[in-house]
């Protein structure tokens, strides 16, 4: 029986790396990302990791950021995720079989490739050569180990040429070894802490513990884990993603909202987002979840934050059913005279058609509803989201997300893309 091999392929600062693609003269220049409305770093190209912290407030770090010649931009997730889908293209077009882990990473099968890292470098050839996207690639026995494989591979990058393979057992323990534990996939902060009290400090360590005294001290998964750093595969490929079990939609205002009016609008929006994940893995709910709240860190800011669970009358994917059951649940939740900063919809009671079982005489969604959600989605896929939306969805809302720093979408709108000038 021929061993099971996996290899990750994760792109190296994705955000920051975006940003770059369409803009050469930013190849030396620091550069960092930011959450939604401007908040916070969410990421940091390689160079510019020594002056700022991941998760820094920016109104706090502007002067250090300048100082060092650190450009910050605001989050462009249109132009991420057009990205991120190029780029699993090229990979899916070299490998037998991809499970798509994140936006910037997934797995691949790399099972009876005896060239393997021959193949690493040729996905990180292609990859950099048609999406401008720099990688790195950890091959190995298991899941967790080609995790750990991709970190030795971006941190000695010079040393590896971005592609690590740990297959062979004592290159494998070699890396364990000067690995420390919270450098293992799936080892948070909390559980870093456990273990180097238990003197589990590296990798090799967590690997030579008793697999069932974790089970029992901590959970399956930390077992789970240290069997798989010795090469025994407990994690297989996911080709097909599991359908979620819930899905939520919920953004900051950019600005602080005092009337009910604009935040309908921003509850029928976000509900509308819902709907079309919902769909999109062919999935009904049952029930969802609208919830307001004000900002929570501003000590002159009187707090307030309340969310209602609603019922739908039959399980649907109707995004005027679900919209209406929305504005219903924030009319009993809302509160005047507050300065609100968020809401939240979140689609519950998640399953699939045919798994709900209602008696004969329950009501059902009608097929017409069907067609015209099915009508609504292939519209919206050819002319672009938002093309047909309801009536309470405006198409530029003054609450919006602040994003001052935002970069052109390059690759999905047409009045961003880019210019080439000839003489």
């Amino acid at each position: 029986m021929v061993d099971q091999v996996f290899a990750l392929i994760d792109c190296n600062s994705f955000y920051a790396s975006c940003e770059r693609v369409f803009r050469p003269d930013l190849q030396r220049v620091p550069i960092v990302v930011l959450s939604n409305n401007d908040g916070c770093v969410i990421a940091r190209s390689a160079d510019a990791k020594p002056f700022v912290k991941m998760g820094e407030p920016f109104h706090q770090i502007r002067g250090t950021l300048q100082r060092h010649g650190v450009l910050a931009f605001s989050s462009n997730y249109a132009l991420y995720g057009d990205i991120s889908e190029r780029v699993m293209t090229v990979i899916e077009g070299l490998v037998p079989a991809l499970e798509v882990y994140s936006i910037d990473e997934a797995f691949t099968d790399m099972t009876g490739i005896v060239e393997r890292e021959k193949l690493g470098r040729q996905i990180r050839a292609q990859v950099l050569k048609l999406t401008g996207i720099p990688t790195g690639v950890g091959i190995a026995s298991s899941k967790t180990l080609a995790k750990l494989a991709n970190a030795a591979a971006k941190r000695w990058q010079n040393q590896t040429g971005g592609v690590v393979d740990i297959c062979d057992p004592q290159r494998r323990d070699k890396l364990l070894k000067v690995m420390p534990v919270s450098e293992v996939w799936g080892v948070g902060r909390r559980m870093t802490a456990h273990l180097t009290s238990m003197g589990i400090k590296t990798a090799w360590d967590l690997a030579q513990a008793d697999a069932w005294s974790l089970r029992k001290q901590f959970s399956v998964v930390i077992e789970k884990t240290a069997r798989e750093l010795r090469g025994v595969s407990c994690l297989g490929l996911e080709e097909s993603p599991s359908a979620k079990q819930e899905i939520c939609s919920s953004r900051a205002f950019g600005q602080r909202l005092h009337e009910v009016e604009p935040i309908r609008e921003a509850v029928a929006t976000y509900t509308a987002r819902a709907c079309e994940k919902l769909r999109a893995q062919g999935s009904l709910c049952k029930r969802i979840r609208v919830a307001i709240r004000t900002g929570m860190f501003n000590p002159e800011e009187v707090k307030f934050a309340k969310g209602i669970v609603c019922e739908l009358p039959y399980p649907s994917d109707d995004t005027r059913l679900i919209v209406r059951a929305a504005q219903q649940g924030l009319d009993a939740i809302f509160k005047p005279g507050h300065a609100y900063a968020k809401a939240e919809i979140m689609l519950l009671d998640l399953r699939q058609r045919g798994e709900f079982t209602d008696d004969l005489f329950a009501e059902v969604q009608p097929a017409a509803a069907e067609k015209v959600m099915s009508v609504l989605d292939e519209i919206n896929g050819r002319w672009g989201r938002g093309t047909l939306r309801p009536a309470r969805v405006p198409l530029t809302p003054g609450w919006g997300m602040k994003r001052e720093l935002k970069s052109p979408a390059y690759t999905t709108c047409w009045a961003d893309l880019w210019d080439v000038g000839c003489k």
